[in-house]
């Protein structure tokens, strides 16, 4: 499969600010109670997801699939069985109502919205500019951002260990068992070495940073110098206008005739 992704002016925004910025818009959307200011704003994130992240159509549709049916699972469960005075539907322990019904897709589009902001951001953020920008504009030690660097690359070391494992547990021709022990086996077969390199290679690479000096606190140079650009500007510009937009349509042209979610009447 092919993994080229093309390169927008999401990938140019300084990484820093675009997480604080979507951990703001993160904590803005809880205090969203209007549906279709929800829907709007959550329209508005899904066009910039789409069209700007840099991945084909395709692959964009096949991320969101687990988070559409995360959707369809937390607004079914609220609609079915929430609470509420105007019946429209029941049936056993089915239950729905029109305050449950509105309940229902606000809680949906609140957690699709999450995962589309979530996306957006690893997506289109590279890690190590990630921890250079939180060295250069926030300041981090070196010594914690080069730690999860290494803690990142260590990630498909281990799968391609866990890999050599399996395969050399096939050649060998390892008896397979049935049921639990089976289970408890291969546990203890591959997690054993897997755990015993990594805390080895952590060690080694503790002493490293230790001998190039990561634990002193003088000033440092860095090999990729993360600034401020007019992406930036751009990037906080479109969603404030996004919100904005998105609230006078909720009110002009509304969806549904609820402007409250917590408050039905």
């Amino acid at each position: 499969m092919d993994f080229d992704i093309k390169e927008t002016w999401l990938h140019k925004i300084n990484p820093s600010l675009k997480l604080l910025f979507l951990i703001v818009l993160f904590i803005s959307v809880l205090f969203i109670h209007n549906i279709n200011f929800l829907i709007n704003y959550t329209v508005s994130a899904f066009l910039l997801f789409a069209f700007f992240t840099g991945h084909p159509m395709k692959r964009i549709l096949l991320l969101l699939i687990p988070f559409v049916l995360i959707f369809v699972s937390t607004a079914t469960s609220m609609i079915f069985f929430g609470k509420g005075e105007t019946t429209w539907w029941k049936w056993g322990l089915i239950h729905i109502t029109e305050e449950s019904f509105y309940r229902g897709l606000h809680l949906g589009f609140r957690a699709l919205i999450f995962a589309l902001l979530g996306l957006m951001f690893s997506l289109t953020t590279r890690p190590v500019f990630l921890f250079y920008s939180l060295m250069q504009q926030l300041k981090l030690k070196p010594k914690y951002a080069y730690s999860f660097m290494a803690g990142i690359r260590l990630i498909p070391i281990m799968i391609e260990e866990f890999q050599t494992i399996r395969q050399a547990m096939i050649v060998r021709g390892v008896e397979q068992r049935k049921g639990l022990a089976n289970f408890f086996h291969k546990l203890k077969a591959y997690s054993i070495p897997l755990l015993s390199q990594s805390i080895r290679r952590a060690h080694r690479i503790a002493v490293a940073m230790e001998a190039k000096r990561f634990s002193n606190d003088t000033k440092r140079t860095f090999y990729y110098e993360i600034g401020f650009s007019k992406y930036d500007l751009c990037f906080v510009l479109y969603f404030i206008i996004a919100i904005l937009l998105s609230y006078y349509a909720a009110q002009m042209l509304p969806f549904f005739p609820v402007t409250d979610v917590r408050y039905i009447e």
